[in-house]
């Protein structure tokens, strides 16, 4: 493999006149939108696609049967009228046409907040009339509706069931605040969990995760706005420490009975997956070990709790990471699907209730970003995987019965697609590095489109003049493995000139910064800088998303090691470059990025002049259990790892200029992290920058985003760029 191939992708032109203000590296993504239809969707078991009005005041139809004509379906008008005849005692303010889920092909469901309370509501498109509400508190949150008319919802630490009569009944009643019933927020949200109660389809008995954190040891983190400054404590396990035990309970409306699910010990364990079988009979949750490297999916008696068997089991000398409950075949309660990356790719395999694996439905190296469902037929199941080295997203359709994938999306880029419901036609929205929207229909048989709906011109001609943007392919540190990057190029280019560099990254698992869609996955504060005279680089090395398994676990133990290892790659790569000015070379981060950035600047602190690291993670052994025991297992397993890897002892080795940033209140990479390395830098006498953002987490939001960017943008210019 040659060290560097290109593919050169041009956008917009090389003369400018016109830039991006600091204030659109965080508003310019709405100011310069590319045409679309929003929330576009097929309308069930119709040949029609809804979407949501240019003002978002009306649910718009497309449909075949009138050459794609456009037209309003629903107004927001006749949607608050009929509120105002089935609701009564409450007031809606609509400020749009909410998101809607197609549940036949005359009705939707969505959900909406009253003055009162909120709502589940079906809505019948012909009559124009609702059909269902159903209602919980205002301040209810998680709220998870049944079949049968009946709401469960959070009361701070406990559960509420509002039955089909409007009657309210408690679930749980614990006072203590470090036991939490039902929330999706258990193991820090890793794992696929987002929610925290599961109704059965009859919508008699509700499962729900019993989280007891009182043994975790409380973590302050201090507002500053009071007049007194006041103190909250968190529940934040870090790596090694006491984690929180969690228990899946069963309750039975009728009854009120509780019974525990026995998914045995030890008590610090995880719990994921957590499924209903379709009869209502059996539990199945997945039980993965602390030390994350052995996974039983487990199937239990929903009325006793009691152990039936174990379907199957995975065990690695990495890691097994679950992230996906199982998906039953429709019409069929004795199968399922089952996503795992545990053979080298995230993909999908059918099972029996018994756990034999019936059918291998994987494709390729193509990695499964998102399930999509079944065809009408059941009989097919309809997907998003990756393409292309991981930089494009396409729609796939796999049998079955026999195994067979078809691509139903054939341009390289990135696809948002959907299958109608009769299987004919395709709804396709997607766009690369020179398109920056295009939506037709498709014909599923000959892939074809039979009518563009939406062709986009780019948004930012005549307004903002954009730089160059180049999608490049190098190599990796050992030789081998083939890392996508992307450069932008300054404003004004002149090949003869040299410029300084700014290089952007991220780096950890579950996250990708180069793709094939619009601008190449490039923010605008990267444009921002390149127009701002700048090389603005950026690379996914090994050990990041959408590439499989074995691309990612090379960090095992070693957090950063690999993952410089590549960087470095890419910047002989640009030091080759005649226009690259190697003296003037910085390196900016968030999260795992600004970890990346500190190390860089400590570890090659001849090649990185400038660094700016927001919310870093500065040693694994103060960041929470459950992802960082998964990559660099415990502090007393592996000290080595840990030691290599923390950054507390590399500040004597800072050389260049660094700004570390910092959320105030952050809850997930905790100021302990930061505030540790200033302490550091001053024990080894190194000048290093600090800047807090009161009241913000992990990340700053809002207004306060454009000053974060115009600080970093000076704090460059400043120390790099003159």
């Amino acid at each position: 493999m040659k060290k560097y191939v290109f593919s050169f992708l041009l956008i917009g032109s090389i003369a400018f006149a016109q830039k991006l203000t600091i204030e659109e590296t965080v508003m310019g993504p709405r100011k310069y939108a590319s045409k679309t239809l929003s929330a576009s969707q097929w309308r069930k078991d119709s040949k029609a696609i809804t979407y949501l009005s240019a003002d978002f005041s009306n649910l718009m139809e497309k449909s075949a049967s009138t050459n794609w004509t456009e037209a309003t379906l629903v107004s927001k008008a006749e949607l608050e009228s009929a509120l105002k005849t089935k609701i009564s005692g409450d007031e809606f303010t609509l400020r749009s046409f909410p998101m809607v889920h197609w549940k036949s092909k005359n009705t939707f469901e969505t959900e909406l907040a009253g003055k009162n309370k909120n709502y589940n509501i079906i809505f019948d498109v012909e009559t124009k009339q609702i059909t269902k509400a159903v209602a919980y508190p205002n301040d209810g949150s998680e709220a998870t509706f049944a079949s049968n008319n009946q709401v469960a919802w959070l009361k701070g630490n406990n559960i509420q069931i509002t039955l089909a009569d409007g009657k309210t009944i408690a679930v749980t009643n614990d006072e203590n605040s470090g036991i939490v019933n039902g929330s999706g927020y258990v193991h820090r949200q890793e794992f696929g969990i987002d929610k925290g109660m599961w109704w059965n389809e009859t919508g008699t008995q509700l499962a729900y995760y019993r989280k007891d954190e009182t043994m975790v040891a409380n973590y302050p983190l201090t507002n500053w706005n009071e007049r007194e400054a006041v103190n909250k404590d968190i529940k934040y396990p870090m790596a090694g420490m006491t984690s929180e035990n969690v228990t899946v309970v069963v309750y039975d409306v009728a009854s009120g009975k509780k019974v525990t699910i026995q998914t045995g010990e030890p008590k610090e364990q995880y719990l994921t997956m957590v499924s209903w079988e379709p009869t209502g009979k059996f539990i199945f949750i997945g039980v993965l070990n602390r030390e994350q490297n052995h996974l039983k999916f487990n199937k239990y008696n929903a009325s006793t709790g009691v152990f039936v068997k174990t379907l199957f089991e995975e065990k690695a000398t990495t890691w097994v990471e679950p992230q996906h409950a199982i998906t039953f075949v429709p019409n069929n309660p004795n199968q399922f699907i089952y996503q795992t990356d545990f053979y080298g790719y995230n993909q999908m395999y059918l099972y029996s209730t018994d756990g034999k694996l019936i059918k291998n439905l994987g494709y390729k190296d193509v990695v499964v970003t998102d399930l999509l469902g079944f065809d009408a037929t059941n009989s097919k199941i309809n997907y998003i995987g990756t393409a292309n080295n991981g930089l494009d997203r396409q729609l796939y359709q796999v049998d079955l019965k026999s195994g067979k994938t078809f691509q139903l999306t054939t341009v390289s880029g990135t696809h948002n697609a959907s299958v109608s419901s009769d299987g004919t036609m395709i709804l396709d929205q997607y766009s690369n590095a020179t398109t920056p929207n295009e939506i037709s229909i498709l014909n599923v048989k000959n892939k074809m489109a039979n009518t563009t709906l939406v062709k986009a011109d780019n948004p930012f001609a005549g307004k903002i003049d954009l730089p160059k943007i180049e999608l490049v392919t190098l190599t990796s540190a050992d030789g081998k493995t083939p890392l996508n990057g992307r450069i932008i190029y300054p404003a004004n280019f002149d090949a003869t000139k040299k410029y300084p560099v700014m290089v952007y990254l991220y780096g950890g698992s579950h996250a990708q910064l180069v793709t094939n869609k619009w601008l190449s996955g490039a923010g605008y504060f990267d444009i921002y800088m390149a127009q701002q005279g700048y090389v603005v680089f950026t690379m996914d090395n090994r050990g990041s998303d959408a590439r499989g398994k074995k691309f990612c676990e090379v960090n095992h133990r070693q957090l950063g090691v690999n993952e410089m290892a590549d960087q470095m790659e890419g910047i002989k790569f640009l030091k080759s470059k005649a226009f690259v000015d190697a003296d003037k070379i910085g390196v900016f981060g968030w999260s795992f990025g600004g970890f990346m950035s500190t190390s860089l600047m400590t570890a090659q602190a001849d090649t990185f002049k400038v660094g700016v690291a927001g919310g870093p993670v500065i040693d694994w052994k103060y960041y929470e259990i459950m992802y960082g025991e998964r990559y660099m297992d415990t502090p007393q397993e592996n000290p080595e790892g840990y030691a290599k890897t923390s950054l507390l002892d590399k500040a004597k080795n800072l050389k260049g200029r660094l700004l570390i940033i910092h959320g105030a209140q952050d809850p997930v990479v905790v100021q302990q992290h930061s505030m540790n390395f200033i302490e550091a830098c001053i024990k080894a006498g190194k000048q290093v920058d600090y800047f807090l953002y009161p009241n913000h987490e992990h990340n700053v939001s809002g207004r306060d985003r454009i000053h974060m960017y115009a600080k970093i943008a000076d704090y460059f210019d400043t120390h790099l760029k003159k």
